[in-house]
């Protein structure tokens, strides 16, 4: 057993880090579960595809991966892993009792970003970790920096596609709705031209403030998708609830009471929304529930706009 090593370095991260230590030898996963346990959220898997379903469950910031396990070994998970544009960013040690050079150049080449041999020195697993995790860390903050519309501070375009890609994985996996709500500020250029465009940037930034404060849970997201166009994901949502989250987004828009004299539809900043719903399943596509949740969206606006236009029923995948 690895004595605990007294660690000063938890307080370099804003958050407790999370790592999943994957072996199927249990007396090595409690080894180094003493080890980081004081320091991190430690998960623990004993088998390749306990140690994917994890990754995909909790997002592990570090994973350390044997190599040899029985049925999926340390190489075809790294493999999978890495070619799962949810799970590839994620840095991966390996952890083995191999010692040949040729055994570690493959691991690296397979993605993994450092190589421990066993039997483990404490001391220098918990300094590797250390930096490997203040990288990881220092990559998400510059990431979600560089995720965020600059205007109104949610999600920007790309995030969007991200968090969609995710929320679609997510669903098919649990083989649950995902809803998705695009919206539209109604008459925005007439906005910009009596107002002005700093009025109508300040107006964006107060729509996508209230649009966000209606969500309820912390995995739905606000996204610009573009102009004055937001997109909102609601990952295990049936129709139904999809469409009266949107009437409440609709609603507290309009509760807003921004001044809109040249609006078509109200004296007042008014949204309009598409609410589209889809079981995801292999034989479905991504933008399938995008163009769905457009043509509602062109529905709402030429039934006269500042309204929700849903389907009658859920899309089947």
């Amino acid at each position: 057993m690895l004595e605990h090593i007294p660690g000063d370095w938890a307080h370099t991260f804003t958050r407790r880090p999370k790592v999943l230590i994957a072996d199927d030898q249990p007396i090595n996963v409690r080894a180094l579960h003493a080890l980081f346990k004081d320091d991190c959220d430690v998960f623990m898997a004993t088998s390749g595809a306990q140690t994917i379903e994890l990754c995909h469950k909790v997002m592990p910031d570090l994973i350390l991966l044997d190599v040899v396990m029985d049925g999926m070994d340390g190489h075809e998970v790294c493999r999978r892993l890495k070619a799962d544009p949810l799970t590839h960013t994620i840095p991966i040690i390996f952890v083995t009792a191999q010692t040949n050079e040729a055994d570690e150049e493959y691991g690296l080449s397979l993605g993994a970003v450092d190589f421990i041999t066993k039997p483990v020195k404490p001391a220098i697993v918990r300094a590797r970790v250390r930096a490997h995790l203040s990288l990881k860390m220092q990559g998400d903050v510059l990431r979600s920096i560089a995720l965020v519309d600059g205007l109104t501070g949610v999600g920007n375009r790309r995030k969007f596609e991200e968090d969609f890609d995710a929320s679609w994985r997510h669903c098919l996996r649990e083989s649950a709705p995902l809803s998705l709500v695009m919206v539209d500020v109604d008459y925005f250029k007439r906005y910009n031209d009596r107002y002005g465009h700093q009025a109508g940037d300040r107006c964006l930034q107060t729509v996508a403030k209230r649009l966000t404060e209606t969500l309820r849970r912390p995995y739905d997201t606000v996204g610009r998708y573009g102009g004055e166009e937001f997109a909102c994901l609601l990952p295990n949502t049936p129709l139904e609830a999809a469409t009266r989250l949107a009437m409440r987004m609709e609603e507290a828009v309009r509760a807003l009471k921004l001044e809109h004299l040249d609006s078509g539809c109200a004296e007042t900043v008014t949204i309009s929304a598409g609410v589209a719903t889809l079981l995801p399943t292999d034989d479905s596509q991504p933008a399938e529930l995008i163009d769905a949740a457009d043509r509602q969206l062109y529905e709402a606006k030429h039934a006269g706009r500042g309204r929700v236009a849903s389907p009658m029923r859920m899309m089947e995948g």
